[in-house]
């Protein structure tokens, strides 16, 4: 109502509605009625607008600062997951790598039990061979020897020393 009273008094004052042409009078009578009207309409329309938008920036802070949070749990549940997988990986290598120790210390011990065993065989086959040779030498020995004796026992007795041989002979075995 203020401001319309000011309208009222400049258009009487003046002789009616007109057009002011002094530049100093009219900017600072305008500039008041602006400044007037911005203060008493603008106050709770910019404090509003303010406080909203103060509102919308104090909202997404909290939201930055929850999803921050939300990111530090996860990354840090994500490197616990990750250091118990490595453990884990870690106790698999090293049970893999015993594993593989103990069945290569297995294969040797079997592989050394088998070449003593080969070498046995074979010791015992060479032992074999070799009495079986001895045998048959021994044989081949006396049987050559036989016929020796025999040629020579026919060469050197006549009929009558055969006789007397086997005569003897006879008289030991009756003795008995």
């Amino acid at each position: 109502m203020a401001i319309m009273g000011s309208f009222s008094i400049l258009a009487t004052a003046e002789g009616g509605v007109g057009l002011n042409l002094d530049i100093l009078e009219t900017n600072v009578i305008n500039l008041v009625i602006i400044i007037g009207v911005l203060v008493y309409f603008g106050r709770s329309f910019l404090g509003k607008t303010l406080s909203e938008r103060r509102a919308n920036i104090e909202e997404a802070i909290s939201d930055a600062q929850k999803q921050q949070k939300d990111a530090a749990a996860a990354l840090a549940d994500a490197q616990q997951k990750l250091a118990q997988a490595q453990a884990e990986a870690e106790k698999i290598r090293a049970k893999a790598e015993e594993n593989a120790n103990v069945a290569r210390e297995a294969i040797l011990a079997a592989s050394a039990k088998d070449v003593e065993r080969m070498k046995a065989s074979a010791v015992q086959d060479l032992n074999s061979e070799r009495e079986r040779a001895i045998a048959q030498l021994r044989q081949q020995v006396v049987a050559l020897a036989m016929e020796r004796v025999e040629s020579q026992i026919k060469s050197q007795l006549d009929e009558s020393a055969q006789h007397t041989l086997v005569d003897r002979s006879i008289e030991r075995v009756g003795a008995r």
